[in-house]
């Protein structure tokens, strides 16, 4: 991955959080709207990223046809664009037997790099996802909504905070900085220092810069290692940037001008 950011000079994933109301309404009169909305993102933006992060509950929430408009978005991109990285957001976590089931539907049937993983269950809920080579789990660590102040910066009796524990203890699950990344929300970007103090080699995929309000600046000042080791997310900010028929023109344009600030980080 880092040699693909190195050729790029580009560590951004375009989250595509696609909503059918939202996209433009000249669209809605496809055979697949949401699939022709995110083929013309992607062909849009596929010369400033390396990575896509489809929103699982965005395809869910329409059922059959959502699902089938990830397949294509998945396939178009495989077939397309063979060195993005692609990032299934599922939030997935369950006990030993349901894992593994998630882990092959992913990993098998869907065809992703990588998914999002919801640590609380423990190891038993991870592990399942670890057993697949070339394919990685990404362990939610320290997120950025409000709600997070409910559970991850809980201490224990030794002052150390929960997300700290959680990072802790997935390095005795079998993962390593080759097939375990970490989320943490890009506006709390200072944390990232703690963060990499217990996994300095580990990427770290950071959503909520551009319409989140997350520095991008801080977010390499803080986060970033000597192979880049980041993964920086932007959604709405990007895909949504305009309704017109120029939406997929103005998209690219917002990937370029954030695919040019990273350059400047990239040595």
């Amino acid at each position: 991955m880092y040699q693909n950011i190195k050729r790029k000079k580009s560590f951004l994933c375009v989250g595509l959080d696609t909503d059918i109301k939202k996209i433009p309404q000249h669209l809605l009169s496809e055979e697949d709207p949401v699939f022709a909305f995110n083929k013309a993102i992607i062909d849009a933006t596929a010369p400033y990223c390396i990575a896509y992060k489809p929103n699982l509950a965005f395809y869910e929430s329409t059922g059959l046809k959502g699902l089938q408009a990830l397949y294509k978005t998945i396939d178009y991109i495989r077939t397309n664009y063979p060195d993005q990285f692609i990032i299934a957001d599922a939030k997935r976590g369950d006990i030993g037997n349901t894992s593994k089931m998630y882990a092959e539907s992913f990993f098998g049937e869907m065809n992703v790099d990588s998914v999002t993983v919801a640590p609380y269950m423990g190891q038993d809920s991870v592990t399942p996802f670890l057993g697949h080579d070339g394919r990685w789990v990404i362990l939610l660590a320290l997120t950025s909504n409000k709600g997070a102040d409910d559970f991850q910066y809980i201490q224990d009796s030794e002052g150390t905070p929960l997300y700290q524990n959680v990072l802790r203890k997935s390095l005795e699950w079998g993962g390593n900085a080759d097939n375990m990344m970490y989320v943490v929300g890009a506006t709390r970007a200072e944390m990232l220092t703690d963060i990499r103090k217990t996994v300095p080699d580990s990427f770290l995929l950071v959503p909520g810069i551009g319409a989140q309000g997350g520095s991008l600046a801080d977010v390499c000042k803080y986060g970033m290692n000597s192979q880049c080791g980041l993964i920086v997310n932007s959604s709405r900010a990007i895909i949504y940037a305009d309704t017109t028929e120029q939406f997929a023109q103005v998209a690219g344009q917002k990937a370029k001008e954030v695919q040019q600030e990273m350059s400047a980080y990239i040595k």
